[in-house]
């Protein structure tokens, strides 16, 4: 498209990947692979003025067209969101299990092809800079410290946990090593300096991990949460609207006590005048209930989402196209995160979509909750959501088709979920109870991340350890009466919400938004309501902050 806003949005994607090469990666521009992000104050620097810079530029373009109105608001609003955390500091602390910048630089191994030598050879190049890599993030953190803007010593610990489990016990275990010895099978990999690289990234984890257990740590943040004043800029980041903390947690609690109330119903029905906890229990260890190895799982999880996918095109609920019919079940390394994930395509679609899954040693995998997850992060969730913007190059600029506001793009997984529970495909009581559970967990995620970080206290009038402050631990035990996962699950999840304030909101608050959206849709049109159209309409606008979101949507 000839648009001056359009034109800037794709200097500012390219601008940006040589600036951050993992971003690239995982885009699928081609020339930074092996090339490490820079994490060093000076990195982040200048980050920021091509921000700042794009941010000028942006604001002095013709913006009248439709097309233009829309691109140039979901640039602006991500620019300006970017300011403002810089500004803040964010980037000096960004120390934490998930979406923080030592997650990243692992996971962009995940996403670099294995098939050939030379492919093997860029991996030993980009492994070889690991520790350049590291480094830099120290310098920042230092910097941080320097300035007394510091993460939460929970979260900086924890993650000293991540890196010791990634390096390993010795020389062969850790990612690294094992990521190296898959080149084994390559004729002319270089399989040496792979090694050599791999030992020397080893050692970087360590020495991080090092540096945040000795000098870090002790001048961290002692509190858990982040405050008032930080969840805000959190909130608005990751909704991309305001949100009122009272509200949301009031809410939140109203929601919780509803699905209490729908798993009781669900339960009953698979094991009647059982407890929920025994009902749990029964479907976790029953064999019939379950699937043995991790290459079974994965193949179960591949043939789920496949008949999704055939079932949305096949009834007509959506128009998909070809190139991203493909979705690719994956197990994910050991060490990471404990929840499953979703990794889009490239832009040019050489690389699928994929959906990882931590088996994290274990052999036996029960079923129950799986079928919600896997619309979740599959189809209808983010592979559908995030692959039309991909491929719909007409209507939406390269920054629009490659952003991600979780309040709308999570809000939309766990849309996604219910419509295929209305689709029928959750009718087994079993696996509605696994939906059911999925809900209840993000209703329960938007109580104690405010709880925790805004310093609520519990409801007086709540049965459960009433008028009390939130503490991790209290966190850990609201939340493991409605998970469907095990111990440790819950409790990496706790340590997920206190390290990334306000993301886990985003999911049921989200979802809150859709469902309006389309009950002002329904009430608009009546009999005349169409819901492919509507889904249709709201995917063009591909991934934005929920007021702009809800602007657009007043246009259908």
């Amino acid at each position: 498209m000839d648009s001056p806003v359009f034109a800037l949005s794709d200097h500012y994607i390219e601008r940006l990947a040589e600036l951050d090469p993992g971003f690239a990666t995982s885009l699928g521009i081609p020339g930074r692979d092996h090339l490490m992000t820079d994490f060093s104050p000076a990195g982040h620097e200048a980050q920021e003025a091509l921000s700042r810079q794009t941010l000028a530029k942006l604001n002095a373009l013709d913006q009248s067209s439709d097309t233009d109105r829309l691109a140039a608001g979901v640039l602006r609003n991500s620019l300006e969101m970017a300011e403002r955390e810089f500004a803040a500091g964010e980037h000096l602390r960004a120390i934490r299990v998930l979406a923080g910048n030592v997650d990243y630089a692992r996971s962009v191994f995940d996403l670099m092809p294995t098939e050939t030598a030379e492919q093997w050879g860029t991996i030993a190049e980009r492994m070889s800079r690991v520790p350049e890599a590291f480094e830099g993030m120290q310098q920042t953190w230092r910097l941080g410290l320097q300035r007394d803007v510091v993460a939460p010593r929970r979260q900086v610990l924890a993650v000293a946990d991540m890196l010791e489990g990634w390096a390993g016990t010795d020389a062969t275990t850790g990612f690294f090593p094992s990521l190296a010895e898959q080149a084994r099978s390559i004729d002319g990999a270089p399989l040496e300096a792979l090694r050599v690289a791999a030992r020397n990234a080893s050692a970087a984890l360590l020495a991080t991990a090092r540096f945040l257990r000795t000098e870090y740590a002790p001048a961290a943040d002692p509190r858990n949460g982040v405050g008032e004043e930080r969840h805000a800029l959190a909130r608005q980041r990751y909704m991309g609207m305001h949100v009122d903390a009272d509200d949301a947690y009031e809410w939140g609690l109203e929601e919780v006590r509803r699905l209490d109330a729908e798993l009781r119903k669900c339960a009953a029905q698979i094991k009647p005048g059982a407890t929920l906890e025994e009902v749990r229990q029964f479907l976790d260890t029953d064999p019939k209930h379950s699937i043995d190895g991790e290459e079974n799982l994965r193949r179960w999880l591949q043939d789920l989402m496949d008949q999704a996918m055939s079932f949305l095109i096949g009834n007509g609920h959506f128009s998909i196209p070809e190139s991203i019919r493909t979705i690719d079940a994956k197990i994910s390394p050991p060490g990471g995160a404990a929840a499953q994930y979703y990794m889009p395509p490239s832009e040019d679609l050489s690389r699928p979509g994929s959906t990882w899954y931590p088996a994290n040693g274990r052999t036996r995998f029960p079923l129950w909750s799986e079928p919600t997850t896997a619309y979740h992060e599959g189809v209808p969730g983010h592979h559908l959501q995030i692959g039309m913007a991909v491929v719909n190059r007409e209507k939406l600029s390269r920054f629009q088709r490659n952003e991600f506001v979780s309040g709308h793009g999570e809000g939309w997984a766990l849309y996604a979920e219910r419509l295929m529970d209305e689709f029928g495909f959750l009718e087994r009581p079993e696996y509605r109870l696994g939906y059911l559970y999925a809900q209840a967990f993000r209703a329960a995620r938007v109580v104690v991340d405010i709880g925790m970080h805004c310093e609520k206290k519990i409801p007086v009038t709540w049965p459960w350890n009433p008028g009390e402050s939130w503490t991790p631990e209290l966190a850990f035990q609201f939340m493991s009466a409605r998970s469907s996962s095990d111990d440790a699950f819950n409790r990496s999840e706790v340590d997920r919400y206190l390290g990334w304030p306000a993301q886990a909101i985003s999911y049921k608050l989200g979802e809150r938004v859709w469902l309006q959206l389309r009950d002002e849709a329904k009430a608009k049109h009546a009999a005349a309501f169409d819901l492919r159209a509507w889904h249709t309409y709201a995917l063009d606008l591909g991934n934005l902050g929920l007021d702009l979101f809800k602007r657009e949507m007043a246009r259908f």
